[in-house]
């Protein structure tokens, strides 16, 4: 029997478990056909967002001291994710490639689906564990980066992303008034050099050439390459097709979701190419309580730059004093990001007040960005 101290701590984790429910909607969906394969995208970003509007924020705060093992619970969802998606994935790839009830547009639905799983749930459970320090949670972050083909993100997000964030070494940090589109293909063929470069450059100061045993990308194609062998004998080269289809739909969430992060924000130049330290100021931050559940708190980003070894269930909340908020949730934030005017009806306006108080100092952000935060052309 569970002792009650235990079954407390489960009843406050519990919330941060509702990504389990996609996996039975996206096995109904596969099953029933039509229009049932809606559920798992409306469960997953309509729904979300309206319980976001009902419950309103959380603006509490847990005690960042609280000891790991009464963290049990929290952890428990992230470690069993890889093998729960790794099932439900190759299981859907089967049954799609060996069933005829399913329509071709049925099934880019159900894969469309799959994509959401294992792009919003997937990699925000990979990049939770890929900052840990065990090599059991870096290893299933591995695992999960590789089940979209994705596995860079590792060494890019960790070397590159949290070292250079807000300035121009960063890919990743959005520029003002740059449109998802352009630097969805910017990212794409800019962050796996930068994560390659990052790694070279760790192993030259070490002592040792690109090609050693110890570089990760070794370990990177070769769990990609095992996926891709797997998928091929579990649905042939149509099951190859949908599950390329999902990755790229996974790989396009986390792409939107880094665009969200830190559309506009920029560390400040102190001269010689030094910035100052990254703050919470530097990411935007969300307290919509149902989309954190969902998202595993990862909209807590400002605290997640500024303590980046701190475990999810203790990340912090930060008032409009301490960091910009977001108007809405992730989930709704990413459809307004694939509308550009849209997006910068509703963030420019946010940025703008940033700049002015943050860096009041700083009134040409046009002269001051030259050479350090390139902004497109029209941007001011």
């Amino acid at each position: 029997m569970i002792p009650a101290t235990q079954v407390a701590k489960l009843q406050n984790a519990l919330p941060f478990w509702m990504s389990v429910l996609l996996v039975p909607l996206a096995v109904f969906g596969a099953w029933a056909g039509g229009l049932a394969l809606l559920l798992l995208p409306l469960y997953a970003i309509g729904l979300t967002t309206l319980l976001d509007a009902i419950s309103g924020l959380n603006q509490d705060n847990p005690d960042p001291e609280t000891p790991e093992d009464g963290l049990f619970w929290y952890r428990l969802v992230t470690l069993i994710w890889f093998p729960v998606q790794f099932v439900t994935v190759l299981s859907l790839i089967w049954y799609a490639t060996h069933t005829d009830h399913l329509a071709a547009w049925e099934k880019l639905l159900l894969f469309y689906g799959v994509g959401i799983m294992s792009g919003g749930i997937g990699i925000v459970y990979a990049h939770e564990l890929m900052h840990q320090k065990n090599n059991l949670e870096r290893w299933l972050g591995d695992l999960l980066m590789a089940s979209v083909l994705y596995s860079h993100f590792r060494s890019e997000h960790l070397l590159v992303h949290h070292i250079h964030v807000g300035t121009p070494r960063d890919p990743v940090t959005a520029r003002y008034n740059e449109g998802f589109h352009r630097f969805f293909w910017r990212v794409l063929r800019d962050c796996p050099r930068s994560a390659f470069r990052a790694e070279k450059a760790m192993l030259a100061r070490k002592g040792r050439p690109w090609h050693d045993a110890a570089n990760p990308f070794w370990r990177y194609w070769a769990l990609q390459g095992a996926m891709i062998i797997l998928v091929l004998i579990v649905g042939g080269w149509a099951g190859l097709g949908l599950f390329l289809f999902a990755a790229f739909i996974a790989v396009s969430l986390l792409e939107l979701t880094n665009y969200i992060e830190h559309y506009g924000l920029t560390r400040k130049h102190l001269g010689g190419g030094k910035y100052e330290h990254v703050q919470p100021r530097h990411s935007w931050n969300a307290s919509h309580r149902v989309s954190n559940w969902l998202l595993i708190n990862l909209q807590r980003h400002s605290d997640h730059h500024y303590k980046p070894s701190r475990r999810f269930p203790l990340l912090q909340t930060y008032s409009e004093a301490d960091a910009p908020q977001l108007p809405l949730g992730y989930p709704a934030m990413t459809l307004f990001a694939l509308f550009p005017p849209l997006w910068r009806k509703h963030m420019n306006p946010r940025v703008r007040h940033w700049r002015q108080m943050y860096y009041p100092e700083i009134t040409d952000w046009r002269a001051y960005n030259k050479g350090r935060t390139p902004m497109p052309r029209g941007a001011s």
